[in-house]
């Protein structure tokens, strides 16, 4: 979910080559953590909202299954009939939404794992520790301008995600 971002820190981190430019890093990791957690506020929402939804259509079936009931208790063929197409419309919309709330709260999860993992990252790069998988460190000969294309790359990488997490709030809104 935030594999880029986090690719683009770690690169980041491990071209560090003075104080200034760690804290910089360090700052721009607090940022992405914190877009992260909102993003992973955000699932959050959509969670309870499916819930909502979720419970509301459970209910609705029942009335549904009730009333198909109580027309076949009085002989009421039509009523029936058409107490059973709504009622395998209704069954089969609890059966989306309840996969769908699963898949929800999988990604929450893995959200959650990859925020924790990224705030380790945020602790040992303050603590100046290289994060695993960084590049070597550059020698003190690389330019500002590298420096800065990095910064750039990072920043594009927390838009990026920032834009994919817009894009999906607004399919799920669509949806509605």
């Amino acid at each position: 979910m935030f594999d880029e971002l986090k690719q683009s820190l770690r690169e980041a981190m491990g071209r560090v080559s003075s104080p200034e430019e760690n804290r910089a890093i360090v700052v721009l990791m607090r940022d992405a953590i914190v877009e992260a957690k909102m993003s992973a506020a955000s699932m959050r929402d959509g969670i309870a909202e499916t819930r909502k939804r979720l419970s509301l259509e459970r209910q609705t079936l029942e009335t549904t299954r009730r009333r198909g009931q109580l027309a076949a208790g009085i002989n009421d063929a039509e009523t029936a009939r058409i107490a059973v197409e709504y009622e395998s419309k209704h069954a089969e919309r609890v059966t989306v939404l309840e996969r769908k709330l699963a898949a929800q709260e999988e990604e929450l999860a893995l959200a959650e794992r990859e925020i924790g993992g990224m705030t380790q990252q945020l602790k040992a790069a303050g603590a100046g520790v290289p994060p695993a998988g960084a590049s070597p460190r550059v020698s003190e000969t690389e330019s500002d301008a590298d420096v800065s294309q990095l910064k750039r790359d990072i920043d594009r990488a927390a838009r990026t995600a920032q834009a994919e997490d817009q894009l999906a709030e607004l399919k799920r809104r669509m949806k509605k």
